[in-house]
């Protein structure tokens, strides 16, 4: 077993995952140790109840896949999610204001949703979708989060395409310096890819072959 599970937030974000699906993953991230488990906000409450005690942490998404939801509804999704025991939430930005390089809707979108994570005890984690933005955009956004009040900026849902790439890790985290933590989510499927994500200045990574990753195997599916 890898001590790089630490650093791991083992995610079934599939919308056909079963409750039994869902107790699988939390129990492997307490076997090995995971930072975290990354579900839809429909299981919060059941991966809260199942990890209680065990030191993994409940992690929801809000906003998720698209981003493209009104702020008071990523809000109201937070709230949820507080309230079922989350202890991370990531939530996908406006897609659309970084593109147009709106400052303005970015940091009201993702202040009001901090906010009331916040309220709630948890860590905001603010998902990009780098493979829709250019470079420019990405440090916008970066800026905007550190700003607003995220704790953590991150590569991709995974699910639209793209992925984490050594070069956009290296990038956010030289926008956010030491302030903020960097997630690498996308396409990471083995151990080296992990690996060169943290070296690049990543401080946690969002994976489903995570149990592959830690026994050194490689795999082509998932998120």
């Amino acid at each position: 077993m890898s001590g790089i599970a630490a650093y791991i937030d083992h995610t079934l974000l599939k919308p056909e995952a079963s409750r039994e699906d869902i107790l699988k993953v939390c129990e492997e991230a307490v076997k090995y140790k995971f930072a975290s488990v990354c579900t839809n906000p429909v299981w919060t409450a059941l991966v809260h109840n199942t990890l209680k005690g065990s030191g993994v942490k409940t992690c929801a998404v809000v906003g998720f896949p698209f981003g493209a939801t009104p702020t008071d509804v990523k809000v109201y999704e937070a709230r949820g999610a507080n309230l079922d025991g989350a202890d991370e939430v990531d939530m996908v930005i406006n897609v659309a204001a970084a593109r147009a390089g709106d400052r303005s809707s970015l940091f009201t979108d993702i202040a009001a949703v901090a906010d009331a994570v916040h309220a709630g005890g948890a860590l905001l984690k603010v998902i990009l979708e780098t493979h829709f933005l250019t470079d420019e955009q990405k440090v916008l956004v970066c800026e905007v989060a550190a700003e607003a009040g995220a704790d953590f900026v991150k590569t991709s849902t995974g699910f639209t395409g793209g992925g984490a790439t050594v070069e956009d890790i290296k990038l956010m985290r030289g926008a956010v310096g030491s302030a903020l933590g960097v997630k690498a989510s996308g396409g990471v499927r083995s151990i080296e890819d992990a690996k060169s994500m943290l070296e690049a200045g990543a401080t946690r990574i969002g994976a489903s072959s995570s149990v592959a990753i830690v026994n050194g195997e490689t795999t082509t599916s998932g998120y």
